[in-house]
């Protein structure tokens, strides 16, 4: 069911319009005794979900009486982050999902099905695992809320990824993330409907259909000035929602180029993006764009770790971005690997496989930091001087030497790629 949808190619919604549209939607669902609200965390500033968040705070008062943002693997938010992101919002209402211990599995999705759509690549069963809160809150009404956009894990990001994998457990999380690397990167980016989703939507028809969830989804583009601006808002409690939010984010987020990109430079804000295990977006994102043999800059002011979770961290330091087939044979060979999916998944996710080369320009870490998971190092300060993020505008550039770059400000906002490797 739909509640409320608007959204174009064109649109630009301003905060009153998204207040508008949540209080129309609340209004149809009547008055509710307690609420839990799901938004992202401050990786996904952009979202809109920190706003909506507070407007759905206004909307119901002392009934909201928890927070929990969605954080999957992510660290949680600091006081700081929690202000800036949701003006006015108590701070007591905010939960921390611990995805090692704070999780109850709603059931199972069989290792058969899951064969069946993977087309044989992986065969294990799935537990579809969120956080207590959700089963134990006694919650009348759940929202969920989110911005779909590309993503290199499941096609789409949002909907019951939010759910399933933002407050998600250890096994679900390393799990959904291995199937689509298993199954590939690049058969899945861009795609609402592949078997990462068709897992989680197994699982919601399945598990969690007694969960009152009602899904809020933005989308987020670039006007002609290069401002990020609201393009569309759907909110209902079913799949339909998501798919005309994915309709619309393909066209607003999705960039073709004329031809394969031979040096993309890409900024990474250093609000958002303090470590490789989000950075690599600027890899995932534009991995389909670029030629072989092509160079990938990316300016990473803030990058001071590989990854957030601390076991993380240490093993994309053992093993580093090495491509799929020796990131397989790890996860043969490897205890720590066979139980960390996801960052198995990962290191398959943010290697070239040696088609094309990565240089980060890291503000923390040093060099043998960087060559030592397999990426180039250059010095910040020296790349930032040539490649100015402030004089730089988004697509092709041409320096006063001749250099020609392709530029990217955010890559989290968007999805690039040639016709020879997206064949929808």
């Amino acid at each position: 069911m739909v509640l409320y949808q608007r959204g174009s190619e064109s649109d630009e919604l301003s905060p009153a319009d998204m207040k508008a549209a949540l209080f129309e939607a609340m209004n149809k669902l009547g008055a509710r005794r307690k609420v839990l609200a799901i938004p992202p965390d401050y990786t996904r500033l952009h979202s809109k979900a920190g706003i909506l968040t507070s407007f759905a705070w206004e909307y119901y008062g002392d009934a909201l009486t928890d927070v929990l943002p969605a954080l999957g693997t992510h660290v949680a938010m600091t006081p700081d982050e929690i202000s800036d992101m949701f003006p006015k919002v108590p701070h007591k209402l905010f939960r921390v999902h611990d995805w090692r211990n704070d999780v109850v599995t709603l059931g199972v999705v069989p290792g058969s099905y899951i064969s069946d759509i993977t087309e044989g690549r992986i065969t294990y069963d799935w537990p579809a695992q969120v956080n207590k809160l959700l089963i134990e809150g006694g919650h009348d009404l759940i929202l969920s809320i989110g911005q779909v956009v590309p993503h290199e894990v499941i096609g789409m990001a949002n909907y019951n990824k939010n759910i399933f994998v933002g407050t998600g457990g250890s096994e679900g999380i390393n799990k959904s993330h291995f199937i689509g690397a298993a199954y590939g990167m690049e058969r899945i980016m861009g795609r609402a409907n592949n078997p990462v989703r068709k897992v989680l939507n197994y699982a919601s028809a399945k598990f969690a259909k007694d969960l009152p969830i009602i899904y809020i989804q933005t989308v987020i583009g670039r006007n002609s000035s290069g401002k990020l601006v609201t393009r569309g808002i759907y909110i209902g409690d079913d799949e339909e929602v998501f798919e005309l939010a994915s309709d619309l984010s393909i066209k607003v987020n999705f960039e073709m180029v004329r031809e394969p990109l031979k040096k993309v430079v890409v900024y990474l804000d250093p609000a958002e993006f303090r470590s490789t295990w989000l950075g690599n977006k600027s890899i995932y994102r534009t991995r389909m764009a670029l030629a072989d043999g092509a160079e990938l800059i990316v300016l990473a002011p803030a990058l001071k770790e590989f990854g957030e979770d601390k076991a993380i961290d240490k093993l994309i330091r053992k093993y580093g971005y090495c491509g799929t087939p020796k990131t397989l044979e790890y996860v043969e060979n490897n205890e720590d690997m066979k139980n960390n999916l996801g960052a198995a998944a990962h290191l398959i996710h943010g290697s070239s496989e040696g088609r094309f080369s990565v240089t980060y320009c890291p503000g923390h870490l040093s060099r043998e930091e960087i060559e030592s998971v397999h990426f180039k190092y250059a010095d910040l300060k020296e790349m930032m001087k040539r490649y100015n993020p402030e004089t730089l505008k988004d697509g092709f550039n041409t320096l006063a030497d001749g250099e020609e770059i392709f530029y990217i400000s955010n890559p989290a906002v968007g999805l690039w790629a040639h016709k020879d490797r997206f064949n929808d």
